[in-house]
């Protein structure tokens, strides 16, 4: 067997080029340096209290978190295959001979930026960069939500009880260890759908709901360009039509319309909205024990068309990303909710700058 030289490795990443290279897309559009503000204020580099440089550039360690949720990789996992992959240590500026970070370092990162609260500082990072090349949040704007699963937790009814008060129960402050695997802001809930057509051709009259244990993510994307815009992170019970009145909204939109479905549909919404300069485009809910009526099936029916294009923005993060939650309470899941926010719209990015390249 002949060792392979560095003639074979740059005909290698040639090649991979000419496959189409995503990470090497990601490398030509987005200019990742945009972040080492954010990066560096979120892990205090500049203070010297806090000890020497880290040994990884902070960007390099921010891109090593993009792969891992562009690929839904384990930390352990994701060290693995930035050894192994020439296109990672390509994205990331590694050559084959110079070190890589290990998983505990990966998940050392990602964790002091999750306690210092950095997401938000990133995602807006990155939408001023979108604004800076011309994706202005346009043409209104369409609010929703998403349930992202977690892994179940086996509680006894006690246990079920304190958390919804808020407290912990006692069993679990005397084993800190198992404090530790237990998430106590998870919520169960029930996710509707609509009921499969039987084998008779019928269908029954009621939805089926499925028990849904974990988070839910609220976005709201901006009509023209389909980018996420403003988000935030709760708990699957939470209530979707609270957030339009908790920061959800985009003021900066050019438009003034907002599209979204009955969850967002009460007085107090609509109340809001008129105050702020809004123009509600919310679909109306049916009467009760009454058929809904027929101009408002029409009006329902042509909302859909423009809402329905921020369940196309969900299906994209779960179906490219496994949007799933791993880890153990909100800041975290506010954390892997945020990266596979700001994830999307590079993607979106990319695709918007290739459209405008080939027109």
């Amino acid at each position: 067997m002949t060792q392979s030289g560095f003639f074979d490795v740059e005909e290698r990443l040639a090649r991979l080029s000419g496959l189409g290279d995503q990470l090497e897309a990601f490398s030509r559009t987005v200019e990742f340096e945009v972040f080492r503000p954010e990066l560096n204020k979120a892990l205090a580099y500049s203070d010297g209290s806090k000890g020497g440089r880290p040994s990884f550039d902070p960007v390099l360690m921010f891109k090593i978190l993009v792969i891992q949720t562009l690929n839904t990789l384990s930390d352990e996992r994701t060290e693995y295959l930035i050894n192994d992959r020439l296109s990672f240590m390509r994205f990331l500026g590694l050559g084959l001979s110079e070190r890589v970070p290990d998983a505990k370092t990966v998940r050392l990162f990602r964790e002091r930026l999750t306690q210092a609260g950095a997401i938000d500082g990133l995602f807006n990072r990155f939408d001023a960069t979108l604004r800076n090349a011309g994706y202005l949040p346009m043409s209104g704007q369409i609010l929703d939500a998403t349930l992202v699963a977690a892994p179940k937790q086996r509680n006894t009814n006690g246990e079920k009880a304190d958390l919804r008060e808020g407290r912990i129960p006692q069993d679990w402050q005397d084993k800190p260890s198992k404090l530790s695997h237990k998430d106590r802001h998870a919520r169960w809930t029930l996710k509707f759908t609509k009921a499969k057509r039987q084998d008779d051709g019928t269908i029954p009259s009621t939805d089926l709901a499925i028990p849904f244990f974990g988070y839910k993510s609220h976005s709201s994307i901006d009509r023209k360009f389909r980018l996420i815009r403003k988000w935030e992170t709760t708990d699957a019970a939470a209530s979707d039509g609270v957030r339009l009145r908790e920061g959800l909204l985009d003021h900066s939109n050019t438009a003034s319309d907002v599209w979204a479905d009955t969850a967002y549909r009460s007085k107090a919404n609509e109340d809001f909205m008129e105050k702020h300069g809004f123009v509600s485009k919310v679909h109306r809910k049916k009467p009760h024990l009454k058929p809904m009526p027929r101009h408002i099936q029409k009006s329902n029916a042509g909302k859909s068309v423009i809402r329905s294009r921020v369940e196309h923005v969900f299906a994209d993060q779960k179906a490219q990303t496994g949007l799933f939650i791993r880890t153990v309470g909100i800041t975290r899941a506010t954390m892997r909710i945020g990266l596979a926010n700001i994830v999307y719209n590079m993607r979106r990015f990319l695709l918007l700058e290739r459209i405008n390249a080939a027109a």
